[in-house]
């Protein structure tokens, strides 16, 4: 019986599968500067050239990109499927935005199942400190922050189902996202209780999540979205019904 010679792998090889696992992992994120070539080369235990050519093969392969004199970033633009001109046409056909909804009701909720499923203490204490920042700016009335905010809240949710897919779908959905939930709440939060309400559904997920009961995490994320999309409609029918005055108004003058 004749055995095939087994090829060791290049240790520049062994470094580039340990970056593109934690940039898919989620624990290298979009826009995140890498440690020095010295301190990479430290915690891998390799030499500096051979870390060197994994960090080249990663730039060439569009996952790394290097600066001159500024380091080395993972791409910002990993799963930038939603780009800026399909964000343009949901933003002009308003129908696209209860679209938008109808998907996020299901990716939210799986994300809330799985994420109450098997989330750690570190995944819990990301996910507070989110909520808290997203609180300080509800209290401060900082409406962009807030909005900022809020989509970083969905995130480090999504980053604690621990599944890859669900994680980087929610990440390309990030810009999209974040026009959404603007527009969303720039009808919707002039009105009295509105504001307040979202902020709790904030709150319920959260503790659902951390109490590990994954059908009221989901049942929780579905609540919160199906109150944004009744208080949309609301909007929808109120709007119309001004323009309908004012159509009146003008034709009676």
């Amino acid at each position: 019986m004749s055995y095939k010679r087994v090829k060791q792998a290049k240790v520049s090889d062994v470094i580039m599968a340990e970056i593109e696992t934690m940039i898919l992992e989620g624990s290298l994120k979009p826009g995140q500067r890498l440690p020095s070539e010295r301190e990479l080369a430290k915690e891998f235990d390799v030499s500096r050239p051979s870390l060197r050519e994994a960090v080249q093969k990663l730039v060439a392969k569009g996952l790394l990109k290097s600066r001159q004199g500024g380091g080395t970033f993972v791409a910002d633009d990993i799963g930038a499927s939603f780009t800026d001109p399909l964000m343009e046409l949901f933003a002009s056909h308003p129908e696209a935005q209860y679209d938008l909804l109808e998907f996020r009701h299901a990716l939210e909720g799986v994300i809330a199942y799985y994420a109450a499923l098997r989330s750690t203490d570190a995944d819990r204490q990301a996910i507070l400190k989110s909520y808290e920042n997203l609180e300080a700016h509800h209290e401060s009335k900082d409406f962009r922050e807030e909005v900022r905010a809020d989509v970083d809240f969905h995130l480090r949710i999504a980053e604690a189902t621990h599944n890859v897919v669900l994680l980087h779908t929610m990440r390309s959905l990030m810009g999209l996202l974040e026009n959404n939930i603007m527009r969303n709440l720039e009808h919707i939060y002039p009105k009295p209780g509105h504001r307040t309400k979202i902020h709790g559904q904030h709150k319920v997920l959260m503790e659902a999540i951390f109490s590990g009961n994954p059908e009221a995490a989901r049942n929780a994320a579905h609540e919160h979205l199906a109150y944004v999309e009744e208080a949309l409609l609301a909007y929808g029918q109120e709007e119309t019904r001004l323009e309908r005055s004012l159509r009146r108004a003008n034709i009676n003058e």
